[in-house]
C-alpha cells in the first residue's frame, strides 16, 4: 500500500509538471487565434472567442515570415551540418588516435566553452566587417559554428571513450582504412552522441538574436527571431500576428525534439553509466 501511495504521488506531481510545461505552448496556440480588440479586451488566457486564422494567412504574406523561416532554416542546417562534422572527426582523432599533444589541444577546444558570447560581439563585428560578411548567411553561420564545435566534440568524446577499441581493430584488419573506420563503423555508433549535438546546436542556432540583430540588417538575410522582433510596430502591433509567427517559430523545435528524443535518452544514459 505504501509503494502504490509514493508512486501515486509520484505520478500526479509528475502531471502537475507536465501541464505547467506544456500550459504555454497552449496559451501561445490560442494567443495567435486573437486579434488585439481581445487581447486587450479581458480574454488574454482564455480559448479565442472568434477563431482568427487570417493571422497566420497574414505573417506568411504581409509580414514575410515565411522568408525569414527559410533563411533561419538554411542557417540551422547548415550550422548542424558543419558542427557535426567537424566535432566528430576531431572527436575521433582526438579521442581514439594516439599522437603526441592530443590531450592539450582537447583543453584548448574546451576553452571555448568559457568564452561569454557578449565578449566576442565586438571583436566578430570588426572581423566580419572587414572581411565583407556583413549581411550574408556566412555573418551567422561562422560565428555559431565556432560556438557550438566546444560542446560538440566533448560531447562526442565522452561518447567515444566507452566504445571497445577491438571494433576499429577487427575493421582494420578486415582492410579498413582510418575514413573506412570512422565513416563505416563509429559513426554509426555515435548516432545518440550526434543526436544530442544536433538538438543542442539547432537550438542555440534556430533561437539566436544578438548576433542576428548585430549582423544582419538586410532584409533578405534575416532570419525568423529578428523577423518576428521586427513585426513590432511603431504606433500600431498586431500581437496576433506575432503570436502565429512565434508558432511557427516553435513548431520545428518541438518536431525536431519528437524525432531525436530517443537518441538523447540514450546518449544520457551511456554518460550516466560511463559516469
Amino acid at each position: 500500500m505504501k509503494k502504490k501511495v509514493n508512486k501515486t504521488i509520484i505520478h500526479v506531481l509528475l502531471i502537475l509538471f507536465a501541464v505547467v510545461q506544456i500550459y504555454p505552448l497552449i496559451w501561445l496556440a490560442g494567443f495567435s487565434l486573437k486579434d488585439n480588440i481581445e487581447i486587450f479586451g479581458g480574454n488574454v488566457a482564455g480559448l479565442p472567442r472568434h477563431w482568427k486564422f487570417e493571422n497566420y494567412v497574414s505573417a506568411f504574406t504581409q509580414a514575410k515570415v515565411l522568408e525569414y523561416f527559410i533563411n533561419s532554416v538554411l542557417v540551422t542546417a547548415v550550422t548542424i551540418f558543419v558542427v557535426v562534422l567537424l566535432a566528430a572527426t576531431s572527436a575521433y582523432a582526438i579521442e581514439r588516435m594516439i599522437w603526441r599533444g592530443r590531450q592539450t589541444v582537447m583543453k584548448l577546444i574546451l576553452l571555448g566553452l568559457m568564452v561569454p558570447i557578449h565578449a566576442a560581439l565586438l571583436p566578430l563585428f570588426m572581423v566580419l566587417k572587414n572581411l565583407h560578411l556583413l549581411n550574408t548567411y556566412l555573418a551567422l553561420i561562422i560565428p555559431y559554428v565556432a560556438f557550438g564545435i566546444p560542446m560538440a566534440v566533448y560531447i562526442i568524446a565522452s561518447f567515444l571513450s566507452s566504445l571497445p577499441k577491438e571494433l576499429e581493430e577487427a575493421a582494420a584488419i578486415d582492410g579498413c582504412g582510418i575514413f573506412g573506420i570512422f565513416f563505416r563503423v563509429i559513426f554509426p555508433l555515435v548516432k545518440p552522441a550526434i543526436a544530442t549535438v544536433a538538438i543542442f546546436t539547432y537550438i542555440s542556432s534556430w533561437n539566436e538574436l544578438m548576433f542576428a540583430v548585430t549582423f544582419i540588417s538586410k532584409q533578405e538575410f534575416k532570419t525568423l527571431t529578428v523577423g518576428i522582433m521586427s513585426m513590432v510596430g511603431a504606433y500600431v502591433t498586431k500581437w496576433g500576428e506575432i503570436g502565429a509567427g512565434l508558432v511557427i517559430a516553435t513548431v520545428p523545435t518541438i518536431l525536431i525534439y519528437l524525432l531525436l528524443s530517443e537518441q538523447v535518452q540514450k546518449s544520457l544514459v551511456a554518460g550516466a553509466v560511463k559516469g
